[in-house]
């Protein structure tokens, strides 16, 4: 690996090495720094080994093909040293390393790939068993054991490891359903509350009895954010309702309100932002000018940034679908 070092003045680490059977065993400590595993450096290694990180402290970013993971104090990640990866870590940290030898790992190269670049954590079925396992064995001195308890330890590591990839794979595709339902419902929800003003993604994920971290994750696939999805359907209904003709018109403000928006500078600002001109602007344009009923990328100082982005009316379409 390179290591980059991500602080100004002087660079501090440390970092404790032994063996556990094949297991090799590592304690990180560092100031923030940045760990790449090149191509050129995979093609030197003549043996593949499969890595297992947990986090003591401080958080880290790994990154290893497509797949990007933060991973929080507490929980671990798993990752193949046979594919380039580079490993990020923002700020002081600590982390207990295992590598093994991939052949000891009686599971698929397509097993493998799905349970890589995952955090997991206690919650997660067998993490709530290898996480305090190896997190003791860590911190044992190597003289703890004798040669034949070393291998039998080991060979628990591995199959406990084995065991938990096959489970992530498996959980793998059941998840992807899940998620998709689990979405649905708080689009839904999204969609009915958009009036509320304290609607946020701490009552959303109360509401749906998952953590506020697991919806920032949700979203994450999605390519956007909970708060820029609440903001971007509340003004698309602000622009739906101001574009309408009648001969009673609510104010400005009223429409606001009723969408959510307390603060009348905060959402003329969002909305400029969003459509391009002002809501009175919007209003007189689409009452007057005989234009088609309010999108969020009907105009074209407002489509720009909206189509074909996270902020577009994909999501506007979905949470509306969710809705009906």
């Amino acid at each position: 690996m390179t290591v980059t070092s991500l602080s100004e003045g002087p660079f501090e680490g440390r970092i404790v090495t032994g063996r556990l059977g094949y297991l090799q065993v590592a304690t990180v400590e560092a100031d923030a720094e940045r760990v790449s595993r090149t191509p050129s450096l995979v093609a030197k290694s003549p043996d593949p080994l499969v890595a297992v990180a947990v986090q003591v402290s401080g958080t880290a970013v790994l990154v290893q093909g497509d797949r990007r993971v933060e991973v929080s104090e507490g929980e671990l990640v798993v990752y193949n040293t046979a594919h380039p990866y580079s490993i990020h870590y923002p700020r002081r940290f600590a982390t207990h390393v295992f590598q093994l030898p991939r052949r000891a790992l009686g599971v698929s190269d397509e097993e493998l790939g799905q349970a890589t670049g995952q955090a997991i954590g206690r919650e997660y079925g067998l993490g709530a068993i290898l996480l305090p396992f190896l997190a003791r064995l860590a911190s044992s001195s190597a003289d703890d054991y004798q040669p034949a308890v070393a291998d039998r330890l080991a060979g628990s590591v591995v199959e406990l490891l084995a065991t938990l990839i096959a489970e992530r794979a498996h959980q793998q595709g059941r998840d992807d359903d899940g998620r998709g339902h689990l979405m649905m419902r708080i689009l839904s929800h999204i969609n009915r509350n958009l009036g509320d003003p304290d609607l946020s993604p701490e009552l959303i994920a109360q509401a749906h009895q998952i953590s506020v971290r697991y919806l920032h994750r949700l979203f994450e696939g999605e390519g956007t954010t909970v708060s820029r999805l609440i903001r971007q359907r509340r003004l698309e209904e602000c622009g739906r309702e101001l574009a309408r003709r009648g001969r009673t018109s609510p104010t400005v403000s009223a429409v606001a309100q009723r969408w959510g928006f307390l603060n009348p500078a905060h959402f003329s600002r969002a909305f400029r932002a969003h459509y391009g001109v002002s809501p009175r602007e919007w209003r007189i344009l689409r009452t007057t000018a005989g234009l088609p009923p309010a999108t969020s990328s009907a105009m074209g100082t407002a489509s720009s940034g909206a189509e074909g982005t996270p902020e577009g009316p994909r999501y506007g379409a979905g949470l509306a679908a969710a809705g009906q």
